[in-house]
């Protein structure tokens, strides 16, 4: 019987040469690319150049264009996220990780993925020093109840979800280093949207783990995924019981 992420193969691909566009482009091309029974499922590893990832929610706002302006002039690039529901912030300080997975009944199992794949970026975060759990902070951008928090006080992970015929997306961002940025172009976009939130509320790993880089993060994070998903191929890994070569 399949589980909550399927039973076909996915490859990990690291990739770091795409634009923001691309990347709001690039998964859900993969989804559609399921049609194909032969096309493998791919766990996509990148640290991204500064995005403003709008929700579509987002764009139906009045303040949507002054929230625009305000993105790239703090030097994020504003794209349209095909998951998620509010505005998130992340540059190359972050840790983005897009699971694209074959499932023909990915639906029901929406919000298992959400919970597990949640508890198991806490447990890898964990392993790193990280007052890592599962659950919102008041106040957090992009509010939802599956982030991930450090001692219930700062938001550090953002997950979201897309949902298709053939299968599912599902992107976990994990901010690493450097929250200042994320911070300041949180504030004046979301002033322009309309929105309450406590600009308090955005924090990162290395906030407990100095000098972390985000290499550390993936090679904590990895093991715990491909206990998940029985498939995974990893080219790049030492071999280990997590992944195939």
């Amino acid at each position: 019987m399949t589980g909550p992420f399927g039973d076909a193969p996915v490859r990990v691909v690291r990739d770091g040469s795409t634009t923001p566009q691309q990347d709001m482009d690039l998964s859900p091309q993969l989804l559609a690319d399921f049609a194909d029974p032969d096309v493998p499922g791919r766990l996509r590893l990148h640290s991204p150049r500064p995005t403003a990832a709008f929700s579509r929610l987002d764009s139906l706002a009045a303040g949507f264009p002054a929230a625009e302006e305000a993105a790239r002039t703090h030097g994020f690039a504003p794209v349209i996220r095909p998951a998620g529901g509010r505005l998130a912030a992340y540059h190359e300080g972050a840790l983005v990780l897009d699971l694209v997975a074959r499932h023909g009944q990915a639906r029901g199992d929406y919000r298992e993925r959400f919970a597990v794949l949640g508890e198991r970026v806490a447990a890898g975060l964990r392993t790193l020093g990280v007052p890592a759990q599962l659950g919102p902070v008041p106040g957090e951008y992009c509010p939802g109840e599956f982030s991930v928090n450090a001692g219930g006080a700062t938001k550090i992970v953002g997950t979201a979800q897309r949902i298709t015929r053939y299968g599912y997306l599902f992107s976990i961002v994990v901010l690493v280093t450097d929250p200042e940025p994320v911070r300041e172009v949180l504030v004046d976009a979301y002033a322009a949207l309309g929105m309450d939130w406590r600009p308090a509320s955005v924090g990162c790993v290395a906030d407990h783990v100095p000098g972390i880089a985000v290499s550390d993060v993936e090679r904590a994070l990895l093991p715990e995924l491909g206990e998940l998903l029985p498939g995974l191929v990893d080219d790049e890994a030492t071999p280990g019981p997590y992944v195939r070569k």
